[in-house]
Formats: C-alpha cells, sequence, structure tokens
C-alpha cells in the first residue's frame, strides 16, 4: 500500500492562531456552563450597526448574490479610495485597491505577493501573533526587532538597523498596535523613514486600529509621515474593528498598481472574490454616518480607564498606559516562580491557565506575541465584564499566590 507524500514542509513550522484557539475554548466551556470572562479576545462586542445591516438584507432583495470582480466592486473601491483622502491625505487610484476577506487576508495576500524564500522580514516585538506566520508561509523568514516597554514599545532607528541584513525585503508596522495599544508619532515614524528607504523595504502598515485612538493621539502612518516611502508602502486595513463588522470578512488594501494586480492575480486564484453582499454591507459602512464610530471610541476609552485603574490595584501587575486599540499589556513577571491555586505559575502560559481554569477569566498569554513575562487583557467587553474579571483575578492573587516550594 501506497503512503501518501508528507505535507508541505511550510507549514509544519506554523501553529494555529493562539487568540482564536483561545476564543474556541472559551465557547466551549461556555457551552457546557461556565461563568467564563472572556477578556482574551480582540473582537468589539457591539452590534453591527442597523444601516449596515440593512444595506446587506438589501442586496440579497436585489440578488446581489453572484461573483463580483475578483479585486471588489468598483464602487467599494472607490469609497476606500476616497476615506484615504479624506481621512488620511492620501491619493489612491480605485485601480491601486483591493477588497480581501478580512484584514487578515489583506496581509496574507500582500505576503504572497511580495515575499518568498531567502527574504527576510522585520517584525517589531510584541506582534499580533499572525505576523510570523504569515511570513512562514510565504517562505520567507521573520525577524524579530524587539521593542521596550521603557520606550513605549516603539521600533528605534537603533533596533532597526540591528535587524536590517542584506536579505531584508520588508518591515511591519502596526500601529496602534495589537497587543500593546502602543501608537506611532509622527516622529516616531520619521527616525526610521531612512534607514527603510535606503534598504529599499516594503513596508506593510497595518492600520486596522486607525479610528481607535486616546489621550489626545493622533493616527498616522508611514506615507502620511513621509510621502516619498508611499511607493513602498502597502497598507492594510479593514471595517472589522471599525463598524464591529468582524464575521462580516471584509478587508482592503491601497498599494502601488502593480503589487495591487498581483495580490488581485492571487486572490482570484484563492477565494475568486470577497463576498457580494458583504461588500455591500461594507460599501454601507464607509458611505454612511460616521456617529457610530465616535461613540464607540469614547466607550472604549471609559473601558481602557477602568482596566488600567483594576489592574494597578493587582500586587505584581505592571501595566503601561495604551494609547489605541482596545488591549492593556501589563508586565506580570514579578508574579511568576509562584504557587497559585496549588499550582506553578512559571510563564505567562501557566498563568493564563490558572486565570482560566480558578477564575474563569480568559486572557492571551504575552508568549503568543513574543513577549514572554506579559498577558494580554483586551477591553473589549463591557464595564460589569471587565470589572467582574479583574476582581476575580485580584481576589485570587490576593489569597491563593505563594512562593514555589523549594526544590
Amino acid at each position: 500500500m501506497l503512503h501518501p507524500h508528507p505535507l508541505a514542509q511550510r507549514t509544519l513550522n506554523v501553529k494555529p492562531s493562539p487568540t482564536l484557539t483561545l476564543d474556541a475554548e472559551v465557547k466551549a466551556m461556555k457551552a457546557k456552563g461556565s461563568r467564563i470572562v472572556n477578556l482574551g479576545v480582540g473582537e468589539p462586542d457591539f452590534e453591527t450597526p442597523d444601516f449596515i445591516k440593512e444595506a446587506a438584507i438589501q442586496a440579497i432583495r436585489d440578488g446581489f448574490t453572484r461573483y463580483t470582480p475578483s479585486e471588489g466592486i468598483l464602487e467599494l473601491r472607490e469609497a476606500v479610495a476616497r476615506k484615504f483622502s479624506e481621512d488620511n491625505g492620501l491619493d489612491y487610484d480605485p485601480g491601486e485597491i483591493v477588497i480581501t476577506c478580512g484584514g487578515k487576508h489583506a496581509l496574507y495576500n500582500v505576503m504572497q505577493a511580495l515575499f518568498g524564500p531567502g527574504d527576510e522580514v522585520i517584525i517589531p516585538a510584541p506582534y499580533w501573533v499572525t505576523y510570523p506566520p504569515q511570513v512562514l508561509l510565504a517562505g520567507a523568514t521573520p525577524v524579530l526587532a524587539e521593542t521596550r516597554e521603557s520606550e513605549g514599545y516603539v521600533l528605534t532607528p537603533d533596533a532597526l538597523e540591528k535587524a536590517l541584513t542584506k536579505r531584508s525585503r520588508g518591515i511591519v508596522i502596526n500601529s496602534p498596535s495589537n497587543p500593546t495599544g502602543m501608537v506611532y508619532s509622527r516622529e516616531n515614524l520619521l527616525a526610521l523613514a531612512p534607514a527603510i528607504e535606503a534598504a529599499g523595504l516594503w513596508v506593510i502598515s497595518d492600520d486596522i486600529y486607525e479610528t481607535l485612538v486616546y489621550n489626545g493621539r493622533v493616527f498616522v502612518n508611514m506615507p502620511m509621515a513621509c510621502p516619498e516611502l508611499k511607493g513602498q508602502t502597502v497598507i492594510c486595513h479593514g471595517v472589522s474593528k471599525t463598524y464591529s463588522m468582524t464575521g462580516w470578512r471584509i478587508g482592503f488594501l491601497a498599494a502601488p498598481q502593480q503589487v495591487a494586480k498581483t495580490v488581485t492575480m492571487i486572490q482570484s486564484q484563492m477565494t475568486s472574490n470577497p463576498c457580494s453582499i458583504a461588500q455591500k454591507a461594507g460599501l454601507a459602512a464607509l458611505t454612511g454616518p460616521r456617529e457610530p464610530l465616535g461613540r464607540m471610541r469614547d466607550i472604549f476609552d471609559s473601558r481602557r480607564k477602568l482596566a488600567l485603574k483594576l489592574l494597578g490595584g493587582i500586587p505584581g501587575f505592571r501595566t503601561p498606559v495604551p494609547a489605541g486599540a482596545f488591549y492593556v499589556f501589563p508586565d506580570v513577571s514579578a508574579i511568576l516562580g509562584r504557587e497559585i491555586a496549588g499550582r506553578a505559575v512559571c510563564s505567562s502560559d501557566d498563568l493564563a491557565a490558572v486565570l482560566l481554569r480558578e477564575c474563569e477569566v480568559a486572557t492571551v498569554p504575552g508568549s503568543g506575541f513574543g513577549a514572554e513575562g506579559a498577558i494580554r487583557f483586551s477591553y473589549a467587553a463591557s464595564e460589569e465584564e471587565i470589572s467582574e474579571g479583574l476582581g476575580r483575578i485580584a481576589r485570587l492573587l490576593a489569597t491563593e499566590a505563594r512562593p514555589l516550594p523549594a526544590a
């Protein structure tokens, strides 16, 4: 009997998304009756605005249920181009816009279009869990550039220079950041621009949290800060976080036309096109009233302040103040090396497991983000859930944490 050939080598170094794996585990526990407080998932808890839902329903009634152009319908690409012009002062032709099956799909397509074996892609750490696997799936090599909490988790020119080699082909810049909530300033980006331009790097700008900035900060990406780099930048974006449309799976990217054409070709062989109905919903989102965006941002800001206040009262948690997105990323290294509820807690994975099993509070360990010794909390949850979840953790650590027994 013949045996099948082994799996493709590139898949062997890639693991499932830890955040999605956690979310699946939480849902399974809830289905069995557990009172889980989910502070792990990066998903707004708001309903998609009604005017967006109605646009999708109308699309179904109109029979808009067939294939669309692989790059997305023209009116949606035109709306995306207007968004970049009006919000960011960036001019793109609709031919430089591609609609994708979510922001993650935009990033995957770009990695496939731009990078391959022998190439290196610089990823500042801490990083979103999906960046390194997507680079690996393109056959390229992720190179981690460490950032420091003391420097606001911003990549410095010195750290960039240390990561650069003759094989460097790209760099990922995510601002506001998942998991840290860090936001790059114009000055931060301008400091990086000379090295990026000199090395001819592609800048992959993940702007998915653009509208979620606080403390008077202003969103800026690389081509906004340094127009000279627009021709070597791909902006990846989407409606998931801004409009609470995670399940609709509509993302978009803006890129030089040849890159956009290549992405369209890849997409034509992968998904044919994004969902026709969801594209109409995305069009409604981008052309509809902006009031829901400000309302959701203000609610997130209130939750951010609550989470920071409660985390500040938990001994052993040192929590930098995030300026964007909807995450806090406390350093918990002072807690590691203890016994909690009879379990040895020696890593962020151990701590997240104890919090889930003992407190029924879901978090994400920092190891998945390249930051062992930290843990991510999402405040994309109600204030009641945030108070309940962090209260449970505070009570557990106050009564159950003790030094590990001597070996």
